[in-house]
């Protein structure tokens, strides 16, 4: 079973910084992309940032220039640096981990944190 642990969120006031980890375990072979999502109360969860397993990331429009997505390969951990906080940044943060491999597997499946909440006070 792969599971996805997030740690990092709280409370911060505007301006602030802090920084996200998701680690995935479990018997994994290969995961092919990880990201943050975010969804604050009453809207949809949405796509913040992305890094493929060689390195390319995407950011949403929002977050361009203030968060940085890194991965450690080794350690199927994924990180959000996120700085210059702003209190429309508030939301619960998950972690994705797109097209998991585990070793032996036949097919790749995607799996989620439990979230993971960030609150930007102004």
């Amino acid at each position: 079973q792969v599971q996805l642990v997030e740690s990092g969120g709280g409370l911060v006031q505007a301006g602030g910084s802090l920084r996200l980890s998701c680690a995935a375990s479990g018997n994994i072979f290969s995961i092919n992309a990880m990201g943050w999502y975010r969804q604050a109360p009453g809207k949809q969860r949405e796509s913040v940032a992305a890094v493929t397993s060689s390195g390319s990331t995407s950011y949403a429009d929002s977050v361009k220039g203030r968060f940085t997505i890194s991965r450690d390969n080794a350690k199927n951990t994924v990180y959000l640096q996120m700085n210059s906080l702003k209190p429309e940044d508030t939301a619960v943060y998950y972690c994705n981990a797109d097209g998991v491999r585990i070793v032996h597997g036949s097919y790749d499946r995607d799996y989620w944190g439990q979230g993971t909440q960030v609150t930007v006070s102004s």
